[in-house]
Order: structure tokens, then sequence, then C-alpha cells
């Protein structure tokens, strides 16, 4: 084993509740954004390593899924304790190796910790049905059982609150979890996993392996690994849906988006651009609850253009531990450089480039992956820039004559993850809940991610499965549910009974 982990040790698995340095001799780099700089090294995994982390949790598993539930949340009540007492370092982690703004991290770790607290609720989620005398002499009852040894693939834009998603429901519930983060900053998958053997979870309940395809296969070709929850592209969403539900697993991908704000004629211009500005360059873009799409109704472009322009240009975008920042960089040089080829690329299809964010510099960091916030006007549905995910800080704006136009604009999109609409009418708000065909819709809120009791996901290609993450359905998703009918010896008739068992 190596030594302790530190900021700048390279990064390497975490299993049976020790560092570990596993099979592989592959590695890639860690950038710090900022600089441009390698911060360190991680140790890409191999299918040994995954065999080794089955193995712990097959271990650990039929012990902690005996554990009472009351038990286990108690473990969860600490490490969300130790949550609490380290949250800013773990943004700082954060921060360093994603890029964003330190407020934004420290938001992040914050979302995370709310599902902690769901997940500390377990004795009362996992409580089943009872039925007495479902017949005669006879009583049914419900419950339900951990899956066994699951795992969570997830991505570098929340290193933290995504798998936080899924390990605290999936570990309360009493299934053992493997945890695979982006391969782009993993420190703080390390640092949770020192926190929760603080909190005193057992040996093998908790494993992180580190890696890219090789790990994702071996997950989701292994035997003993029962359930997959993963969050990124749509591509790849489907992939693993497609090949995790063929091998019999249970799979819950969350796949890509393209969001769009609708703005009515009728909205608070200054907050619909202050939810815009938020949503659209927040993160760097790097969201997939970002707006992307700002869908102006009737009039309303050409009074909000204006002050979307002014603001675009006036984004503070610095180093993230900059305390002044609005924005920092974006993740890596090949995001950077993805980004601002749909900005050359918008620019040939016709969009009037109104704000250019490229070739941005900010003083001291020259050689950081930084990119200005890019407004586009005058878009239109068969652009690229329209149809497809971006994760950049680039607003497109698309220009419609009324409310229906702007629903059937938003419905016929092939992404279903986030909507917002910004109205003060009552009617417009409530026809557009119900008609929008979209998992997550705010009302004058520009990013409506749901509390940690309600659950996250999407419609279309934005979700591949049928059951979002956290909240009551996460729960369903890392357990059976057994119905049991019981009934004794002396309530019993005599005789065998050839006829489909009826209430009597």
């Amino acid at each position: 084993m190596t030594a302790p982990y530190s900021d700048s040790a390279d990064v390497i698995h975490f299993v049976s509740g020790e560092r570990f340095a596993g099979s592989g001799t592959r590695s890639q780099a860690v950038f710090n954004p900022a600089t441009g700089a390698v911060a360190r090294q991680v140790r890409l995994g191999t299918v040994e390593d995954i065999d080794a982390a089955v193995a712990s949790g097959l271990a650990a598993f039929p012990r902690w899924a005996d554990t009472p539930p009351i038990r286990r949340a108690r473990v969860m009540l600490k490490f969300l304790e130790l949550m609490n007492q380290h949250k800013d370092e773990l943004a700082a982690i954060i921060t360093a190796e994603h890029g964003k703004v330190l407020s934004d991290a420290a938001g992040e770790v914050s979302r995370g910790i709310d599902i902690i607290e769901f997940a500390c609720g377990i004795p009362q989620l996992l409580k089943g049905d009872f039925t007495d005398q479902v017949s005669t002499g006879m009583d049914n009852w419900t419950l339900r059982q951990p899956l066994g040894v699951v795992a969570g693939i997830t991505p570098f834009n929340f290193p933290c609150m995504v798998p936080c998603w899924m390990f605290p429901v999936a570990i309360a519930a009493g299934n053992c979890f493997i945890l695979k983060p982006s391969e782009r900053d993993p420190s703080a998958s390390l640092f949770m996993a020192r926190l929760l053997k603080q909190a005193g979870l057992p040996d093998g309940v908790f494993n992180v392996v580190q890696g890219d395809k090789t790990v994702v296969d071996a997950l989701l070709h292994h035997a003993d690994v029962k359930a997959v929850s993963f969050v990124g592209s749509t591509p790849i969403a489907n992939y693993i849906y497609e090949t995790g539900a063929r091998l019999g697993k249970r799979v819950q991908a969350l796949g890509g988006a393209k969001n769009h704000m609708v703005v009515m004629p009728d909205a608070d211009i200054d907050q619909a651009v202050d939810g815009l500005i938020g949503a659209a360059y927040g993160s760097a873009g790097e969201r997939c609850m970002a707006i992307s799409v700002a869908v102006l109704v009737g009039d309303v472009a050409d009074k909000i253009m204006p002050k979307l322009e002014a603001r675009a240009r006036e984004l503070v975008i610095r180093n993230g531990m900059d305390a002044a920042a609005e924005m920092g960089p974006v993740v890596t040089g090949q995001a950077l450089e993805r980004i601002e080829n749909y900005i050359a690329l918008g620019v040939e299809e016709g969009a009037k480039l109104v704000v250019d964010g490229r070739n941005y510099k900010v003083p001291g960091h020259e050689q950081g992956f930084f990119t200005g916030g890019t407004l586009f006007d005058n878009v239109t549905p068969e652009m690229r820039i329209y149809k497809e995910e971006i994760f950049g800080p680039v607003l497109s704006c698309v220009r419609v004559g009324d409310f229906a136009q702007a629903v059937k604009l938003v419905n016929d999109h092939e992404f279903g993850n986030g909507v917002a609409c910004y109205t003060r009418d009552g009617q417009v708000a409530r026809e557009f809940a119900r008609r929008i065909e979209v998992g997550m819709v705010g009302i004058n809120v520009p990013i409506p991610v749901p509390m940690a009791w309600h659950g996250f996901g999407g419609w279309k290609r934005s979700l591949f499965g049928d059951m979002h993450a956290y909240g009551e359905e996460g729960v369903r998703f890392y357990t059976r549910q057994k119905s049991v009918m019981q009934r004794w010896p002396d309530d019993t008739t005599r005789g065998a009974e050839f006829a489909m068992p009826t209430a009597k």
C-alpha cells in the first residue's frame, strides 16, 4: 500500500478500506485547469482491479445487509457530520481539479450533503406494507431488500454531488458500492472514501476504482455487479444501458441535455437576464442542467438582447479560487477546443455572434483552459449549435412568435432533461408545466434541480431506464421488493387445492 492520501499524491484506488495500487501500469494526467499544468497522475484500473473491488464487496455484503437499518443510518449520520466539518476542504479539491469557482464547488458539496441527510432516514424509507387477513387466516406483507454489489459511474462536472446521488442511498439500503469517478477530477472520491471509513463504515462496503472504458466495461460485464448507475453523455448512457440490460443488470443511465428557457413577453426582464446569465455561464456551462437555449417569445427579444450582451461581456472570469470570480476555466484543453470549434461552427451556420468568448486570456494564467462567455442570436432549430450539447459557456437565442411555438420547439428536441419558463401569468405557467415534455421544469426558476427527497431525471434521450436518481425512486432502484404470504397449520384447510388461490 502507498502512503496516506494528500493533495499532491498520485490518485489510485480505494479497496477494502485502504488505498489500493492495483495491478495496472497505465496512468493519466490530472490538470489544474486554471494554469494548464499537470497537478498529479491518476492510475487507470484494470479488469483485475474490478475483480478485487467486487470480491471486497461480496465479502462485506452479508454482514452489512443484515445490519439493522437504524445502525446503517447511524453510520450515514456520522458521515453527514464529517462531510459538514470538511466541506470547505472538499470544495477546494473540486475547484483545483475541475476549475469551477469555489462558491459553486461549495454549493455542489451542499447538494451532495442533502442526499446523505435524506439517506439517514432509511429505516422509514425501507418500510413495507402489511395486510392483515388478506384471506381467512392468511396475512400478506412486503419488504425491500438490497441487491448486493452495485456500481456508479460518474462524470467530471460534479465529482461530489453526482456520486452522492448514488452511494449514500445504495449503502444505507444495505448494498456494497463501487464508485468509478471521472478520471479528470478523481481526488474527491478518495476524500469521501476516507470520511466514510472514519464514520465507521465497514471495509469493503464502499470501494473506488479509478479508470476509463476498461473499468466501465469490466463493471458492466461482471456477473456479481447487480446494478449500474451512470450520469454522462447520451451516447455513453445509451451504450451502458443497452449493455447492462442485455447482461441482466438493473441500469439507470442519465444522458445529455439541451435545456431551454422560455421567456414570455410579460416576464420580469431583469430577473430573466439574471436567470439566463447564471444558468448559462455558471460552472462555465459544464452542467447537465445548464440553460443553453433562450427561447424569446414575441417582442421580448428586443428588450432582453441588449441586457444579455452587456452582462455576457461583463462576466468576471478568473481562477476559480479567486473569491471575485463568476466563471472559471473549463476542465481540460480538449474541452476548450471542442467548445471553441462549436462557436466557429455557429458562425458558419449563419447564427449572429453577439459576444465571442474565444481566445480569452486571464492575466497570469495564460496557459489555463479559459474561454469567455459566448452569446448567439438568430439561432434556428436546424443548426448543430442548437441541436447538439456543447457543454460550455455558449448561450443560443432562438426567436419564436408565440407560446405555442415555444412549447413545440422544446417538445421537438430529442433531449428532455430540464426546462424553465419566465412569466407573470399563472395560466401560462400552468399550461407550460403540464404540456412540456421534459422531466424537470422550472417556473421562474432557471435550474430546477429537485431536492433530495424528490429525485432527479429527464425524459426522452436524457434518461435510459425508468427510475430517477435519489429520492424514493433511488431507494427502489437499489432494492428489490419481496412479497410474503403467511398462514399457520390450524388455519389451513385439509386436502390439495387445484384452483387458483382466491380470497376466502
